[in-house]
């Protein structure tokens, strides 16, 4: 389905993505044209949600069953206080209508499970899952998997975050078969091993870092520039302000 034309006032709002060579004005109707469904409105989902709405992504699908408390508001920067105990669906939508009145905004208020992750999936184009919990990363890399959807993976906790692109319904340049979250994480670990962020804490400019990389990545998946994290786990330490690369495989 083809986009409608760009109006005066969308060219002058993309016109620093338009002018570059790789992006230009074809590049910018993928993401106009473009279904993105984002799993939390949280620390992680703030910033996904704030870039995508930037940088003119058509349609932001949103996952998140919560409401705004004052302790979200160090990190979760697509919140207000005046926004304290409303949904965060409701906030994030009122964010990312002054952002970009363009964007449509899809909320969904309820939490994603095993049984229902397949069918909300279906309806996008690719997942940028930013949850904190391994029941869902799992319910939501299991869905994307089963029904072909590029998924962008991004976790952090106290200094330090990770990020990855999973496509194992595609081959690489190899021919071989890309790894699929279970490669990456065969199986959950025992309860209790992993703090939560309520737990352990978390430095909310970390949360804005591997955000922002969250969204770059969807950004190169739907224009199909650069070369996306697929079969590689980025790894930052906050308080190093170091990156490294980790290289990972499917099973065989």
């Amino acid at each position: 389905m083809n986009a409608a034309p760009f109006t005066s006032d969308e060219l002058e709002r993309y016109a620093r993505h338009i002018v570059l060579p790789e992006v230009g004005g074809p590049g910018q109707q993928k993401l106009k044209r473009a279904r993105v469904l984002v799993i939390g409105a949280g620390g992680l989902g703030a910033p996904v949600l704030q870039y995508l709405a930037a940088a003119g992504v058509g349609t932001l699908g949103v996952v998140d069953d919560d409401t705004v408390s004052l302790s979200n508001l160090q990190r979760q920067v697509i919140h207000d206080t005046g926004s304290v105990g409303d949904k965060k669906n409701a906030s994030a939508a009122r964010s990312i209508a002054r952002i970009n009145p363009n964007v449509t905004v899809e909320t969904h208020d309820f939490r994603i499970t095993a049984d229902n992750a397949r069918e909300l999936v279906r309806g996008y184009d690719l997942v940028a899952d930013g949850s904190d919990n391994f029941d869902t990363r799992y319910a939501v890399a299991d869905a994307c998997t089963a029904e072909e959807k590029p998924l962008v993976h991004a976790a952090v906790g106290r200094f330090d975050g990770s990020l990855t692109v999973l496509k194992p319904f595609e081959a690489g340049a190899d021919g071989r078969k890309n790894p699929s979250y279970r490669d990456l994480f065969p199986e959950p670990p025992p309860p209790g091993m992993v703090p939560s962020c309520a737990e352990a804490g978390v430095l909310g400019a970390l949360t804005g870092v591997i955000g922002t990389l969250q969204a770059m990545e969807v950004i190169k998946l739907i224009t199909g520039i650069g070369e996306p994290l697929v079969g590689r786990l980025l790894l930052y330490d906050g308080l190093a302000a170091q990156f490294d690369t980790i290289r990972y495989k499917a099973a065989l």
